[in-house]
């Protein structure tokens, strides 16, 4: 239990100090903005870039890893719409939780904890993540918004569109492209430029989990209790059980060969709390009290079910 222990409270001291500081004025709501852009817009993309250009892309996009992930995901989001019908949730209020549900906070709460507990596959498993988050989960959530939304005079297709234009231009895509056509076409870049990038992917852990703790720091709690407990419930506990059973269906089978590590990934990564902006996309449509309400819930709580899950899978 040491051992574990030792790889979450780390993270959520790190965390805990970002709280603190907001909470206490000596970093203001602009400066976590501000940290986050840095993440979002330069960290990440140069881990991501790192991960994928020195190594082969066969050896990065693991079907072993991507399917279940996919499949769990996928399975998630009907199993969260048909739930939050089934408690008669009006289709806004459904898309906000089924986005809840299933976007799990893999760029900046997962790969800190993939980093203590899998260093030789962390940056691997946050590109697989972000690939499978970035192109398919979001993407079919925010769809799922869209079509709910019944105050625009613009048709549902070109508001899809751009969607999906928004996803390829975000730089960790770009990074992703980029990365996948040096490793694919063997472009020989300088090292200097790969120290480059590995110091911008060094930046990533700490200054994500400070982010993480000062935007909880301002987050309103008040709101639709009922859709952020189904919500956080969602996240922690149904969407990893998911991943879980489809993995190893997919093992029993004889579908899939998924080592230990992988698995334990695999579950880990669907078990973190809801992503950064989930809170930004339910503001849009109204929803901010109760997307808040499970951030900050599932954040918290989420300590005693990744300790939970690292002792069960270790």
């Amino acid at each position: 239990m040491t051992a574990i222990l030792a790889i979450t409270f780390p993270i959520y001291a790190i965390l805990g100090l970002g709280y603190v500081f907001v909470w206490r004025g000596i970093f203001r709501s602009g400066d976590i903005k501000s940290l986050g852009s840095f993440v979002f817009n330069l960290a990440l993309p140069g881990l991501i870039f790192t991960t994928i250009a020195q190594r082969d892309p066969v050896e990065v996009f693991q079907a072993a890893y991507v399917l279940p992930y996919l499949v769990g995901g996928l399975l998630n989001i009907a199993v969260a719409f048909f739930l939050f019908t089934l408690r008669g949730f009006d289709p806004m209020r459904r898309a906000v939780g089924v986005m809840g549900s299933t976007c799990p906070n893999n760029g900046f709460v997962g790969y800190p904890v993939m980093l203590l507990a899998f260093p030789d596959i962390a940056g691997v498993v946050l590109t697989l993540n972000l690939v499978v988050e970035t192109l398919i989960l979001i993407p079919i959530c925010l769809m799922l918004m869209e079509a709910a939304a019944s105050d625009t005079a613009q048709p549902l297709g070109p508001r899809l569109r751009k969607i999906l234009f928004n996803v390829v231009k975000m730089p960790t895509m770009i990074a992703l492209i980029a990365g996948l056509g040096v490793a694919v076409l063997h472009i020989p870049l300088p090292e200097p430029f790969f120290r480059f990038t590995d110091m911008l992917a060094a930046a990533a852990g700490a200054v994500s989990l400070i982010v993480i703790g000062g935007s909880l720091a301002g987050l309103p709690l008040r709101g639709n209790k009922s859709l952020a407990l189904q919500a956080t419930l969602g996240k922690l506990v149904i969407h990893p059980a998911l991943v879980a059973l489809v993995a190893a269906a997919a093992v029993f089978a004889g579908l899939l060969d998924i080592s230990p590590e992988l698995r334990a990934a695999l579950i880990l990564s669907a078990a973190m709390p809801m992503f950064t902006t989930y809170t930004i996309f339910a503001q849009a449509r109204g929803h901010e009290g109760a997307a808040s309400l499970a951030s900050m819930a599932a954040t918290v709580l989420a300590y005693f079910t990744l300790n939970s899950l690292l002792w069960i899978l270790s």
